[in-house]
This record gives C-alpha cells, sequence and structure tokens, in this order.
C-alpha cells in the first residue's frame, strides 16, 4: 500500500475519549507536524495535537506510536486518543487529510492486516463478529476464531490434503513404475479420517453460526392446532391474527425476538392441508418453501386429536421438533416425552419456559460452548462442499486422476475460508461489512 489512511476509531458521537487512527507511509511525517515528535514506538505520551505549520493547538491526549511491520495492519501506524467531542474528532481527523492521509474504507485497516500477512481472512472477519457479539458465548467464539483456532483446524485439514495429493500425484507421474499407490487402502483410510475430522469442525462452525446469526424456525402443521398463538407468544406481541377458523394463515408471517440476546428468526405458515382456495393454495407453497431455508421445524399437533402426523411429516426433509398443543383442553400435563415431544398450551404460556429452554440447548446457550468458533455461511458453505469432494473422491477406487482432482477441489473450498484463494470482489464484498475504523 502506497497510501495512508485515516479514520475515527470509536463511535461518532460524544463520549470522554474519541481515537483517531492512522495508517500508511506518511505516519512518521504526519506525527512530526501534528505532535512535534515521532513518539517511541508502543509506547504513550500525554501531548498537543496541532493542525499543521499554523500550530494552532486543536486537543491534548495519548499519542501511541507502532512501526512497521509491527503494528495491527503491518504498516506504520499512529493512533491520537483525545476528548470524544464530535467536533474535536473532526478537527483531529480533517488535520490528517491535510496532511496527505485520505479517509479510509469499511474494515480498511483490517484489510490491510489481510493483505499483509499480519491474518487470515477467517481473523479478520472474526473482528467484526466479536464487535458485533450479542452474548458471552458469542463473543468467546469470536475470540477464539480471531485467536486462529479456527484457522489452525482448516490448516491442519489442508496439509493432510497436500500430503495426499502428492502421493496420489506422483503414481501418476510414475506411472511407467507399475506400483499401485492406492493398493494398501492407506489413502482412502486417510480420506475416512479427513471427512470425520471435517465433520467435526463442521458442528463447531455451525454452533458459531446460529451464536452469530440465530436460528431460523419455522413452525408448521395442520389448520387451528395453534401456530400463530404459538409464534404470538414466542415474540411477546399479536404479530399473527388468530382466530377459531381453520386456514386464518395465509401467507408466511415473520418475526425476530431476542433469546437471552441471541436472534431467532420466527416464520409462522400456512396450515397444511388439501384445498381448492387459490390464495391458501399459494400460502402452503411459500409454507414448502421456508421449510427448505429452515435450521429448525417445528411440527405443532392437536393434542386432542389422535397423532396422525405421517402425511406432515413427508412435507420436512429435517427431524422436527414436535408439540402437542392445547394441553388445557385435553389435559394433559407440561413436559416431554422420551421421545422427544413436548406437551404445552400456547394459549396459557404453560410449557412456554421448556420450549425456550429447548430453544436456548439447541442454539448452543445453555450448553458449553466451549471449542466453537465463530463462522459465517460462506465458511459452511466451504466446508460443505470440501466435505462433498472428498466424498465423492471416495468412489474413485481406481481412477486417481479423479481421485487427485476431488482433492484439489477439497483443498481449494478449505483455502476460501482462511483467504488462500480468494476473488477481489469476495474480498470487497466482506471488508465493507466492517465499521469505519476497523
Amino acid at each position: 500500500m502506497t497510501d495512508t489512511i485515516a479514520a475515527l476509531a470509536t463511535p461518532v458521537g460524544r463520549g470522554g475519549i474519541g481515537v483517531i487512527r492512522i495508517s500508511g507511509p506518511r505516519v512518521p511525517e504526519i506525527a512530526q507536524t501534528m505532535l512535534g515528535q515521532l513518539p517511541q514506538p508502543r509506547k504513550a505520551i500525554f501531548t498537543d495535537f496541532v493542525a499543521g505549520a499554523a500550530g494552532e493547538l486543536l486537543d491534548q491526549g495519548i499519542a501511541l506510536y507502532f512501526p512497521a511491520p509491527h503494528s495491527f495492519t503491518g504498516e506504520e501506524v499512529l493512533e491520537l486518543q483525545g476528548h470524544g467531542g464530535p467536533i474535536v474528532m473532526d478537527l483531529l481527523l480533517k488535520s490528517t487529510l491535510k496532511l496527505g492521509a485520505r479517509l479510509a474504507h469499511p474494515g480498511e485497516f483490517s484489510e490491510r492486516a489481510f493483505l499483509n500477512g499480519k491474518m487470515d481472512l477467517a481473523q479478520a472477519e472474526a473482528i467484526a463478529d466479536l464487535i458485533d457479539s450479542a452474548s458471552t458465548q458469542a463473543a468467546r467464539c469470536a475470540l477464539r476464531s480471531l485467536q486462529g483456532e479456527f484457522s489452525a483446524q482448516i490448516h491442519t485439514l489442508v496439509e493432510q490434503l497436500i500430503w495426499l495429493r502428492s502421493y496420489i500425484e506422483a503414481g501418476i507421474d510414475f506411472v511407467d513404475e507399475e506400483i499401485d499407490l492406492l493398493a494398501d487402502g492407506q489413502v482412502f483410510e486417510k480420506i475416512k479420517k479427513l471427512i470425520s475430522d471435517l465433520d467435526n469442525i463442521l458442528d463447531k462452525a455451525q454452533q458459531g453460526y446460529l451464536l452469530k446469526e440465530g436460528m431460523r424456525i419455522v413452525l408448521v402443521g395442520e389448520p387451528n392446532v395453534g401456530k400463530s398463538s404459538l409464534f404470538n407468544c414466542l415474540a411477546g406481541r399479536e404479530t399473527a391474527i388468530v382466530t377459531p377458523i381453520p386456514g386464518t394463515t395465509r401467507d408466511v408471517v415473520r418475526d425476530q425476538i431476542q433469546l437471552d440476546g441471541m436472534p431467532l428468526h420466527i416464520t409462522d405458515t400456512a396450515g397444511l392441508r388439501e384445498t381448492d382456495d387459490p390464495i391458501e393454495q399459494e400460502g402452503i407453497r411459500r409454507t414448502q418453501l421456508a421449510l427448505k431455508e429452515a435450521d429448525l421445524v417445528i411440527l405443532l399437533l392437536d393434542d386432542r386429536h389422535a397423532d396422525d402426523k405421517t402425511s406432515l411429516l413427508s412435507e420436512i426433509e429435517q427431524p422436527p421438533l414436535i408439540i402437542r398443543n392445547k394441553i388445557d383442553l385435553s389435559g394433559h400435563g407440561v413436559g416431554i416425552s422420551e421421545e422427544g415431544v413436548l406437551y404445552l398450551s400456547a394459549k396459557t404460556g404453560a410449557g412456554i419456559d421448556l420450549l425456550r429452554a429447548y430453544l436456548k440447548e439447541k442454539m448452543g446457550l445453555q450448553t458449553s460452548s466451549e471449542g466453537s468458533f465463530m463462522a459465517r455461511r460462506r465458511h459452511l458453505d466451504a466446508l460443505q462442499r470440501a466435505k462433498k469432494a472428498l466424498t465423492i473422491a471416495l468412489n474413485h477406487a481406481q481412477a486417481t486422476e479423479l481421485l487427485a482432482e476431488e482433492l484439489r477441489q477439497a483443498q481449494e473450498a478449505l483455502g476460501e475460508i482462511t483467504g488462500e484463494f480468494s476473488a477481489d470482489d469476495l474480498l470487497g464484498q466482506i471488508f465493507s461489512s466492517f465499521c469505519i475504523g476497523k
């Protein structure tokens, strides 16, 4: 990077302290002009902040200098910690811009840290995730990613893939030697071990993803089983229309609630049944689309009726949480059966605490999140593509060229997570979501 960037690194508004961060080759020059000196590396000094050659006093505060490459960005970095009034911060920032810096883009400091090899892409993303954490568990997972735990496990898989690729491609290159590298089964045992390790990482990443993004829950069931009542009960407000008339809900209704600081995206759907009503048919079609996007499907049944849910289960691809509602009318007690069926009353609220506890456990809020790390949708997608490639590789028992190609695709998918294989447009999309000054 040949230019110098500057930005306000603290939130806009009034505060006791505000921080201006500057990074780039012109930092020593800016420091000499605004401070009258270049501070000793990593030693905080209290000094005047002045405006250029005119020497007009702008503020007094703490200055910190980090020489390249021993800084966050890997470049020359200067931080000015002054009084956090918006006018003071604006004057300081304008002064740095007049001295040759330019205003940083969102996430540009973190992007430079990535490009200068100070951290990989997963660690850079963890910075934004740590800032945006909505719970203690989410913050701990983001911190583990920032410290490199996620990346270290990815690098271990990549190293094993490199070894396998080298081993197999050596057999391709020296085919005249008539050595069958696949005969002893060692390659396939290693691939099976890779898939097992990948599944373990996927579980941890999925946990971290839910802690960050929240869980998408879809309520499904026949008409008039209490889906809208349960929706309103969880949301804490009358969002969905509730009537005793079957088929009241004809479109998907969505809301977001907070469960101990974690987001839950709840979708109420049209009741699944045979109908000639074109509007209700469209609502059922949208219900089926919502089911495909759900992290958890809740199947509601009326506890007064026989447990005939075979037709509904055929609509659901994943194992649902089955709730038997209206126990206030059936006389059944609140609880969870040995089969995992939850009994409650959405009308009276009886059993709702059990449901909330189940959802918290599903999101990792009650169980230990030790070992989990923060992950994004793109991470999960890359891990799943790598697993798919390895699974296909197992089926190419004798076709070494195809086997080598699947291993290459698995390695590239994992490399996308850490940034080893990254398109420029992907980097732009990732860092543009960061706050300015980070």
